[in-house]
């Protein structure tokens, strides 16, 4: 029978952790069924779970249907009521390998029980999940899952369950292996990534981590983190910014909004002079820094004046890349109590959102005219500078290598050559 089909929604996170499934699933021989990681994130991502389903359902008819990922763990009576769905697996158990060596094609059209899935809070340890990465370019290593906050808006702690660290030396070890297989760059994932070390011998924190992989992986050329909750940015991580070139000059920051009423509401732990404090900071350390951001539109009680502070915020933090989510209410979380912004303004003030972000875009692509950027190709006629900016190449490059490139200018999404 055929190789299992993968199906990834949602987050960086889920990529790796369905590579990793992947891996587990050959080495148990599983073969002719279908896997969907779903994502929990928003309303919406649920149900283009379910649509995903049943596409692929169809277009593999008679073969055994999995449901795991955030969804499947928040929701998983949702997806064992659909009638396409032979098996329901949460997030913790779909990363152990005794999970695939149980689960042949055979035993999935049997009696064996359609949901399995455990309380993801009882989960106290997160095991470093080894991958040989995406493409020759770029490698994901999970250094952290789940979280310890709880957003009024948030589903994704019980996806995820409680803040695990994968232990330093693991991570190192990880890190050495991918690039003597010839990694240029790697990038450190997780849910809560600022809250690594809180659970580890002597509550180290992210900052250390950097700090400790640069020192011990010399020949990596480029270390890159993925999102981070700004506030919680330690001294050493502000360190690397000021002083570890390899420390690529891009931060995506979990920063919600700009208006501190909302954000309170939120029950996040900033404010909005905060983040515009840390932008600056950062800024000031390493001048060449960009940001990305995620920011949620239309969040219950969010009036007009509230919203355009959430606008003011690209401007006021220097926003690059901005992630607009507009508002979707998840039951069971506190949020989806409050009183709600009606439906059309919260499109409304979700493409506004956007247009602000493609408007920094724009700027920070004319600002690189005539910039010579060392480049990291993924992809024949696609790239990255240390930045994260795309650039877009007229002629074939070799993959997964680092050119020093000048640029000539922009087609208004990526930069070009």
């Amino acid at each position: 029978m055929s190789a299992p089909v993968f199906s990834t929604l949602g987050c960086r996170l889920n990529a790796y952790e369905t590579e990793a499934m992947r891996e587990m699933a050959e080495a148990a021989g599983l073969s002719g069924a279908v896997v969907v990681n779903t994502c929990a994130v928003t309303a919406e991502a649920v149900r283009k779970a379910r649509q995903e389903i049943r596409r692929l359902a169809r277009e593999n008819p008679g073969v055994p249907v999995i449901v795991t990922g955030c969804a499947a763990q928040t929701e998983p009576q949702t997806f064992a009521a659909m009638p396409e769905v032979t098996r329901v697996i949460g997030n913790h158990e779909k990363m152990q390998p005794s999970t695939w060596a149980a689960m042949q094609a055979p035993d999935l059209i049997g009696e064996t029980e359609k949901v399995l899935v455990d309380d993801i809070m009882s989960v106290r340890e997160t095991a470093g999940h080894l991958i040989d990465g995406f493409g020759r370019h770029r490698a994901y290593v999970q250094v952290q899952n789940g979280c310890d906050h709880r957003c009024t808006f948030c589903i994704i702690p019980f996806g995820r369950g409680n803040s695990r660290s994968v232990p330093a030396g693991v991570v190192v070890e990880q890190i050495k292996r991918l690039v003597g297989r010839g990694f240029h760059e790697v990038v450190l994932t997780g849910v809560d990534l600022t809250s690594w070390g809180g659970d580890l011998p002597g509550t180290p924190r992210l900052g250390d981590l950097v700090m400790r992989i640069l020192r011990l992986v010399p020949d990596l050329a480029r270390l890159r983190i993925s999102s981070i909750d700004s506030i919680e940015a330690d001294d050493n991580l502000m360190l690397a910014i000021a002083t570890e070139p390899r420390l690529m000059p891009h931060l995506h920051l979990s920063l919600q909004a700009g208006d501190d009423m909302i954000l309170k509401r939120m029950k996040r732990r900033h404010l909005r002079d905060d983040a515009i404090a840390f932008c600056e900071e950062a800024r000031r350390l390493r001048p060449d820094m960009v940001f990305g951001a995620d920011i949620i539109a239309g969040f219950p009680t969010e009036t007009e004046a509230m919203f355009e502070n959430s606008v003011r915020l690209v401007q006021d933090c220097g926003l690059t890349f901005l992630h607009v989510f507009p508002y979707s209410a998840r039951q069971g979380t506190p949020a989806a109590r409050m009183p709600a912004v009606a439906g059309p303004a919260i499109r409304d003030r979700a493409a506004r959102l956007r247009a602000a972000g493609e408007a920094a875009l724009h700027r920070h692509l004319d600002a690189q005219r005539g910039v010579t950027h060392r480049v990291l190709t993924e992809g024949p006629r696609l790239g990255r500078t240390e930045q994260f900016t795309e650039v877009a190449f007229a002629q074939d490059q070799p993959e997964g290598a680092l050119m020093e490139l000048r640029i000539a200018g922009h087609d208004g999404q990526r930069l070009v050559i």
